[in-house]
């Protein structure tokens, strides 16, 4: 980063000035004087920032357990899905440490809104006497990367096994739609269900759909709350459980009971995730691609103008390797509208000039956990999510941005998440001509109005445009009593583009 700036100590007109007898005229002169410092020094900060220079990374050697990477960033994202105050949170924390519900809002109704993320790291005791799961551990991602073993005379040093992030999403109905943006970016998932209601609950079947929908393989079930129940409740329990999850992509998958606000059971959990996930193979060679998922600007109000600060885009960077002093390009970028009603398109470019993996700075990110982006970017593009759905990559790498495009899709037979013993209201009907839909790619939820739909071809007009390549998912939801409800899901076949002007 850059020095700090002499205005630190210029940025009021000396004493002296202020004392002199010409009281009319040399206020003025001093707040010129200051007006004049403040955009040299802006300009020298932005041209030594312009100046950082790519990092070099060998990129062959480079995987995701490396420990120059493990060590500083996650490399698997895990999501933890299920029904509203079934746990989802609480357990996020007795892995990590970090509590993921962090919005004011969210802090008042205690429940889950945004995405959240908490990095953990995992390790494993050395010493071959220390017995499992006491062995395993978990703790912050600031956590160095050989501790001592905390096992009550053991002595040995732990290992550092895994580096993982997880994507705590919302369980309510209505944000469905930010559960499947999630889902983006999953790599396992962690499915809780509460001991002490019945299983399943609406959002549980729904969120199980979803998962399906994003074609995830690894997944933990885990039977959380067993601390309110009896012995025999959880036994009927976990038969409830094995039924729901029968057939499903979780049939087979280990249940593990446990309970998050005591802490009980996490050591035997913290193994399976080292043991049972496999490490995702990722593709480090190819053009960087980055689904920003939250956007801030990291000024303060009344900040000094030396000590402002660009943008910040946070995401989950897909695949390639993102470097300090990148060249970047953000897309769709800033979409406006004329006169006319006609929409216009203009990707931002800039720089970036920090990374981050939680408190950890990076000279290179790599895909896993989620990235904070320091850019050159005017924060007021950047500020209150506004990027929220864009992607982020090397300039010219990008996806071509769509304003019409063409799915091929399934929709689901029944409703999922209502609960009705009238089989009519929880039928899905077909897509109608002029339907408006919201349509999820990637991490943007988009409105679209359904122009045409021939057996399993839909084309849909987009509200506003999206960047995305051929063959991405994408998930369909219809407005169903003022809810917005997962009816189905596709690909994305062709589209109309959006011609960038390369000025």
């Amino acid at each position: 980063m850059a020095a700090p700036s002499p205005l630190a100590q210029s940025h009021r007109p000396p004493r002296s000035d202020i004392d002199s007898d010409s009281e009319d005229d040399s206020p003025a002169q001093g707040t010129s004087q200051v007006s004049n410092n403040a955009v040299q020094t802006v300009a020298s900060k932005l041209a030594e920032l312009a100046l950082i220079e790519e990092v070099d990374v060998d990129l062959e050697n480079l995987h995701a357990l490396s420990p120059e990477v493990i060590s500083k960033q996650a490399t698997i994202n895990i999501g933890t899905i299920g029904h509203v105050a079934h746990g989802k949170s609480q357990t996020v924390k007795a892995i990590s440490g970090v509590h993921t519900v962090r919005f004011k809002n969210e802090l008042e109704r205690n429940i889950t809104i945004k995405l959240g993320y908490a990095n953990a790291k995992i390790y494993q005791c050395q010493n071959p006497k220390c017995e499992r799961p006491g062995s395993y551990r978990s703790y912050s991602s600031d956590k160095e990367d050989e501790p001592p073993c905390e096992v009550p005379g053991c002595g040995g040093k732990m290992k550092l096994l895994r580096h993982v992030s997880f994507v705590d999403c919302p369980g309510h109905d209505i944000l469905m739609a930010t559960m499947l943006n999630g889902a983006a970016v999953m790599d396992a998932a962690l499915l809780l269900i509460a001991a002490n209601e019945t299983c399943p609950q609406p959002q549980t079947s729904e969120h199980l759909a979803a998962i399906e929908i994003m074609k995830l393989k690894h997944i933990l079930v885990l039977q959380n709350k067993v601390d309110l129940i009896r012995e025999q409740q959880a036994d009927e329990h976990y038969q409830q459980i094995t039924q729901f999850v029968k057939g499903t992509v979780a049939d087979g998958a280990p249940i593990i009971p446990i309970s998050a606000q005591l802490r009980y059971n996490i050591d035997a959990l913290v193994e399976y995730i080292a043991t049972k996930i496999p490490v995702p193979v990722r593709d480090f060679t190819t053009a960087p691609k980055l689904i920003v998922i939250r956007s801030f600007d990291v000024n303060k109000p009344g900040a000094e103008v030396h000590e402002l600060k660009g943008g910040v885009a946070g995401g989950s960077l897909l695949n390639g390797v993102l470097k300090l002093g990148q060249e970047i390009e953000v897309r769709p970028g800033v979409v406006s509208k004329d006169a006319e009603g006609k929409i216009h398109c203009k990707p931002i470019r800039s720089k970036i000039v920090s990374l981050l993996a939680e408190k950890n700075e990076l000279k290179f990110a790599v895909p896993g956990g989620l990235i904070g982006v320091g850019t050159l970017i005017d924060p007021q593009l950047t500020r209150g999510d506004r990027l929220v759905g864009q992607v982020l990559g090397s300039k010219g790498s990008l996806p071509s941005i769509y304003t019409e495009i063409e799915i091929s899709y399934f929709l689901l037979r029944r409703l999922l998440g209502v609960k009705s013993d009238d089989k009519k209201q929880t039928k899905v009907a077909k897509l109608a001509k002029n339907e408006i839909l919201m349509v999820n790619i990637g991490s943007t939820s988009e409105g679209g109005r359904v122009v045409s739909v021939k057996a399993d071809l839909a084309r849909v007009i987009l509200n506003t445009p999206a960047a995305c390549s051929m063959g991405e998912k994408v998930a369909l939801s219809r407005r169903i009593e003022k809810h917005w409800r997962l009816i189905g899901w596709g690909a994305v076949r062709r589209g109309v583009e959006y011609q960038v002007d390369d000025e």
